[in-house]
């Protein structure tokens, strides 16, 4: 007998997110039974009935924090997984969170992908989302590993991070001193790493060579570009100092050329900007489109009846019926609409004016 798909329980005051969070559930090709709760109230209700297996809730509810729901949910229930959704960049909130047992916390907007992942993983599943960067062997891992580490050593920091352009951590020496942030921290400098090669277009830069430096509060970051697929992050406090950053900043690019050797050797391109810009403007090429139709030509009617309006003369009602009856002769009769009443029709009903007695009026 096959066992029971996995329980989720999605816990959100606004309706759009909890919307966003199943559809994208549902994405993934696991069997899931979803219950949905839009306050801290409703989620303990459908907890008392369900056994659920992963919770997934926001960490600021009307009238109880997404930690408290935690430990009331777990008095009766100490096997599920949670995932905490949060707006909160405050170092207490998040310790609060790990503490309580947090598998994974994510900042809004909510990067999907590895939401996807840590989903797959909390549950022990397949898989999917996030395969393996790169194909390399675990000699060739280990070797990136500890020329990372050496250098860690050397400049006195925290960690550095090898990040491929999606916002992933391919190799790493050390841990974030607040690793909740870690997936949410790399995603943002992922979009400032794909932006520096646009600028690097722009300014004529065959190669991104610049150096991003942010200043945090007790950890500085700094983080150069490698190739068009991965960047160096190094992580530490201090590292952005006066009397520290040239040498610093001298000391990654050393060993951003030492990790590009090693990544040539283990056979990832390292493609320049043009050549990238050049695949991507030939990818978004579009297709030429078929030769446009010719214009119908125009109606043999319409061409007539504007020659015979054209002639800067008043049309007399005789002038005007012979033209009718030409066309009916030549065309064959016109479609009557009997929605609408025809000139003859109206005469009869008394709705059309008279164009003769008008005509001598005017005489």
């Amino acid at each position: 007998m096959s066992a029971p798909p996995p329980r989720i329980l999605i816990v959100d005051d606004q309706r759009d997110i909890i919307r966003l969070i199943h559809s994208t559930l549902d994405t993934l090709g696991h069997k899931f039974e979803i219950y949905e709760a839009p306050s801290g109230e409703e989620a303990l209700l459908e907890a008392s009935r369900t056994q659920i297996d992963l919770l997934i809730v926001d960490y600021r509810l009307p009238g109880i924090t997404g930690v408290e729901l935690m430990k009331r949910i777990r008095a009766k229930n100490e096997t599920f997984k949670t995932i905490i959704i949060t707006g909160m960049t405050d170092r207490g909130a998040r310790d609060e969170m790990l503490s309580a047992g947090a598998v994974a916390i994510f900042d809004k907007p909510i990067p999907l992908g590895d939401f996807l992942d840590a989903v797959e993983r909390s549950l022990g599943l397949r898989r999917t989302i996030l395969p393996p960067e790169d194909s390399t062997t675990p000699g060739q891992h280990k070797t990136l590993a500890n020329l990372l580490a050496s250098y860690r050593q050397d400049m006195q920091a925290d960690a550095i991070f090898l990040i491929s352009d999606r916002g992933r951590v391919v190799v790493r020496a050390g841990d974030l001193p607040d690793s909740s942030m870690e997936v949410s921290l790399m995603s943002a400098l992922a979009g400032i790493y794909n932006t520096s090669w646009k600028i690097a277009r722009f300014i004529q830069q065959d190669t991104a060579a610049g150096l991003h430096v942010f200043r945090g509060a007790g950890q500085d970051y700094l983080m150069v570009p490698v190739n068009t697929a991965h960047a160096l992050l190094a992580v530490g406090p201090g590292l952005a100092d006066r009397d520290r950053l040239l040498e610093v900043t001298d000391t990654l690019l050393i060993l951003q050329g030492d990790v590009k050797k090693v990544l040539k050797d283990m056979g990832v391109a390292t493609q320049t900007l043009e050549s990238v810009m050049r695949q991507r403007a030939a990818e978004a090429k579009p297709k030429p489109s078929a030769e446009p139709e010719p214009a119908p030509e125009p109606e043999p009617v319409a061409d007539e009846l504007a020659d015979l309006l054209a002639k800067k003369k008043k049309i007399k009602t005789d002038e005007l019926n012979e033209f009718w009856e030409e066309i009916i002769e030549t065309h064959g009769p016109i479609p009557v609409d009997p929605s609408k009443l025809t000139y003859e029709q109206a005469s009869k009903l008394g709705l059309a004016p008279d164009l003769e007695a008008g005509s001598k009026k005017k005489k």
